[in-house]
């Protein structure tokens, strides 16, 4: 009889495991899916901001199996912290469509390198070597400096850069006294 007490335990000890696993796990896919800046369409004043989503939240929503979602931060915001936050319905249709890597690696996807003609759209690498732009002024600059509302129009005016040839130019204009030219010998 006594066994089959520890059995029963075991049992029960088992399965509330594997419910608080599978509902940690569904948690954590909400939490990443919903991490990230992302550019949105404002329905009260029609112009590109960048939002974020309150992923916490959204991983705990997830738990309770409630639906929606809030903002944490928003590029419009104090000016309009009090909107209805009715960009989130945009969110929920275009997923990672509207995430601001998405968009920066959609944009360089099939692109060269302006300076050495290479390919830029290995995106696994961004990690450690985050390509840039080329200003219209022959400047690169890093996109991540680059304000995410900006993004789309300052994509239409720059040209995309290879972190190579980025960290080069970068060195060159600001240590030019280290800097020798010299001509290729061919």
């Amino acid at each position: 009889m006594g066994s089959s007490i520890v059995i029963f335990v075991l049992s029960v000890s088992g399965l509330a495991l594997c419910v608080v696993l599978f509902m940690s796990i569904r948690g954590l896919r909400a939490y990443a899916a919903a991490r990230g800046k992302r550019l949105v369409n404002c329905p009260e004043t029609h112009c590109t901001a960048a939002v974020e989503v309150d992923a916490l939240a959204a991983g705990m929503n997830s738990l309770h199996r409630r639906a929606g979602s809030r903002l944490q931060s928003c590029s419009r915001w104090p000016e309009r912290q009090d909107c209805a936050q009715d960009c989130i319905q945009e969110i929920a249709s275009r997923g990672a469509g509207c995430l601001v890597r998405s968009i920066v690696a959609d944009w360089y996807r099939g692109k060269q390198c302006v300076v050495c003609h290479k390919p830029v759209d290995s995106v696994n690498e961004w990690a450690a070597h985050v390509p840039a732009l080329l200003t219209p002024d022959a400047k690169t600059v890093s996109w991540a400096e680059v304000p995410a509302p900006d993004l789309p129009a300052v994509f239409s005016t720059h040209q995309p850069v290879c972190w190579s040839c980025h960290i080069a130019e970068k060195f060159r204009r600001e240590h030019p006294e280290l800097v020798t030219d010299r001509p290729a010998r061919w």
